[in-house]
């Protein structure tokens, strides 16, 4: 079988990458967590997941009858470094509900004529309207590290939208906008296991770009992008809220317990919409470089 980009994550795993991580995926089983800090050995089972998830599914249902029912507008960023289960996060939140109600935001790359325009302009009009909840899948953050990281901003540009990026999310929140931030923090162990399933998968391969395979060698380079990030941007008015996602399930559970407990809607089952699982869940504090 061919493999996307001649099989660049495979070489990087056989030649490049340490040995400890290295080490970490051969001897691991399937369910195993790779890494050692994450509070759980094995993957959260399959029957509780799916118990658990079908019944935040319902509380979602009632979240949105109230978002579209009250006129409410609700903006949810999902970051992360690449593999760390935004799409599939984003997957569950979406699966049931209303269209109209609901979109996601994937954007490319800025065109030529976006290049020229305020950063944020081009995510302005993505923001949600009257009774409709937007996922950003990546956002305006994309200045903050995939820019730096691959040098497609200049240190001043990114400064500068250091500077703006907080104004900008207190605007939208002092016009009642419901902003939340979940960033995914997946460890390099388990980003690469993802990374070469996807390399082998013709059902997945989709989803690697060029960026995917050169942001491997630079794990050091993100770390510290992101870093900066959240010490530049982690608010009052906008908080940053860290999953660790080295386990895909807990992660998707605590990601809609997020959402679902930080907001008031009607008819909610608190006893549902719990706090979120904090032993992986929590603010800054919670993400490190070598989760």
């Amino acid at each position: 079988m061919t493999l996307p980009f001649d099989g660049a994550i495979s070489k990087f795993y056989k030649e490049e990458i340490p040995d400890n991580v290295r080490d970490a995926i051969r001897n691991a089983g399937k369910n195993d967590i790779l890494a050692q800090s994450y509070p759980y050995d094995t993957r959260m089972d399959r029957d509780d997941y799916e118990d658990t998830m079908e019944r935040l599914q319902i509380e979602l249902m009632k979240l949105q009858a109230w978002v579209k029912k009250e006129g409410k507008r609700v903006a949810i960023v999902f970051e992360g470094r690449d593999a760390s289960g935004k799409g599939g996060t984003i997957k569950r939140f979406r699966e049931n509900m209303n269209p109209r109600v609901c979109k996601t935001v994937a954007l490319s790359k800025p065109t030529e004529e976006e290049r020229g325009q305020w950063y944020f302009q081009r995510y302005i009009k993505h923001l949600p309207t009257a009774g409709q909840i937007t996922l950003f899948d990546r956002s305006w953050y994309n200045r903050g590290v995939v820019e730096d990281v691959f040098g497609f901003c200049s240190v001043g540009e990114r400064q500068h939208f250091f500077t703006q990026a907080p104004d900008f999310e207190k605007m939208l929140v002092d016009d009642g906008v419901i902003l939340i931030k979940l960033w995914l923090n997946v460890g390099r162990a388990e980003q690469l296991r993802r990374m070469l399933a996807r390399e082998s998968d013709k059902l997945k391969q989709w989803k690697l770009s060029s960026i995917d395979v050169e942001g491997l060698s630079k794990w050091d380079a993100y770390s510290r992008a992101i870093e900066e990030t959240f010490a530049a941007t982690d608010t009052p008015q906008a908080r940053w809220t860290v999953i660790r996602s080295d386990d895909k399930r807990r992660a998707r559970i605590s990601a809609l317990r997020k959402v679902l407990n930080s907001i008031h809607y009607d008819n909610k089952d608190d006893s549902v919409a719990i706090r979120p699982d904090a032993k992986i869940c929590g603010g800054v504090d919670m993400w490190s470089p070598n989760a």
